[in-house]
């Protein structure tokens, strides 16, 4: 769920959201994951994360889906 909201809502780039989650990049060589790549964006990131969690926390931009049965 994160990884959607935050490319497709927030508009983070999916290489961001990647190593965020730390999802393992596959390369060639098969070297040691960098967590230390893209970590001023990965700040931000998860800062407007964060804001978006407190904000549906705090009952903004909830939709109510109403049931057709009757």
């Amino acid at each position: 769920m994160a990884r959607t909201i935050l490319h497709q809502e927030l508009g983070f780039a999916p290489e961001l959201i990647e190593h965020q989650l730390a999802h393992r990049v596959p390369d060639a060589l098969g070297t040691a994951y960098n967590r230390t790549k893209f970590v001023k964006e990965r700040r931000v990131m998860m800062q407007r994360w964060s804001d978006f969690l407190d904000k549906l926390k705090a009952g903004g931009d909830v939709v109510l889906l109403h049931s057709t049965k009757t």
